[in-house]
């Protein structure tokens, strides 16, 4: 079968390899498509572990049932979940599945950018969903995406009352956007260095736009009653953005770090003021298998209008392109690689 082999974000090769043979338990996946996700160009991420075959965000189509396998038969269409809690765990347990190590440590093999996955037993057991008839092959590469959008949200503890700072109009800043803007909340305020991203986070609900390099805390005091905001979401990994965000969070408020800093780099925080003004600051990764849930339900309803994010589909020996144009951050918002093309 062909694969996209990553070795950097300007060096993905189209190779073959061996389609994946499957045991018990097992299930075969012919993937239809798999999208580009941010974390896919972080190259201090990935660089370490290359060659290998990136790609999470897929949907495609059973063709192989292993022996065992019951619930699932050839020929459905569904998303297949790359990581995957044991459920069992102190963490899991305390509700933080993100933090237990089975989740780290699970994948389907060889990734996304491949013809075919091979999907492990514990895959198939809880990382696996049915596509309903209404959800597309392309709209359901968006349910792990919207499905960490959905914990970080939960995790922040976003209200209907609330006023929202999003910081980086990235695709991850556009579906914390459009999610709030789902939810109904009071106020969404969004920023970006690029003026073309700064007009798609107006697109998706943000009552108000500016340019990142604006005094944003004094901008949203203007246009917030002169309060800071309750919930501060970073979507970029720049450390400017997490120090404006420290800035700019109220009394009692929120800072969900959604985006991390490359390895190294430091967050002078200001606990004295922290302390006395009871500020949180909130950390966020990946999505339990009830946010995967959660996310497929909104696709499916269209309370967040995935399709509509969509800028670029391209063939599986164009995803060198695909990267560069993440990477790039120009005009691209939400890239799709189609494997069969």
């Amino acid at each position: 079968m062909r694969i996209a082999m990553y070795y950097n974000n300007r060096d993905v090769r189209l190779e073959e390899m061996p389609t994946p043979e499957i045991g018990p338990g097992e299930l075969l996946v012919k993937v239809l498509a798999s999208g580009v996700c941010g974390s896919d160009v972080m190259e201090w991420y990935r660089i370490k572990k290359a060659p290998l075959v990136l790609g999470h965000e897929i949907t495609g189509e059973i063709v192989k049932v292993g022996e065992g396998v019951r619930q699932y038969k050839i020929g459905q269409r569904v998303f297949v979940s790359h990581h995957v809690p044991c459920n069992t765990c102190r963490y899991c347990l305390g509700g933080k599945h993100t933090a237990c190590e089975t989740l780290h440590t699970t994948n389907f093999y060889p990734g996304g950018f491949a013809e075919y996955i091979r999907v492990p037993p514990i895959n198939v057991d809880r990382g696996v969903f049915l596509l309903p008839d209404e959800v597309s092959l392309e709209d359901g590469t968006f349910i792990e995406p919207l499905a960490c959008v959905v914990r970080g949200q939960k995790l922040a503890g976003m209200m209907p009352d609330h006023t929202v700072l999003v910081i980086g109009s990235g695709i991850s800043g556009i579906l914390h956007i459009a999610l709030a803007h789902a939810l109904e909340v009071g106020r969404i305020i969004a920023t970006d260095m690029n003026e073309h991203r700064m007009k798609l986070a107006k697109k998706f609900g943000a009552d108000v736009v500016a340019h990142a390099k604006e005094d944003i805390p004094a901008l949203v005091r203007r246009v917030n009653e002169n309060r800071l905001a309750d919930v501060v979401i970073v979507c970029t990994g720049a450390l400017p953005a997490f120090t404006q965000a420290l800035q700019s969070v109220d009394k009692g408020g929120t800072v969900l770090f959604f985006a991390p800093t490359e390895p190294g780099v430091n967050l002078p925080v200001p606990v004295n003021d922290f302390w006395r003004n009871g500020i949180t600051l909130m950390p966020s990764y990946g999505a339990a298998p009830m946010d995967l849930t959660v996310a497929l339900d909104l696709i499916r309803a269209r309370r967040v209008p995935v399709h509509e994010m969509v800028t670029h589909r391209l063939g599986l020996a164009e995803t060198g392109k695909g990267f560069q144009l993440v990477a790039g951050a120009n005009e691209s918002l939400k890239v799709i690689i189609e494997p069969q093309r």
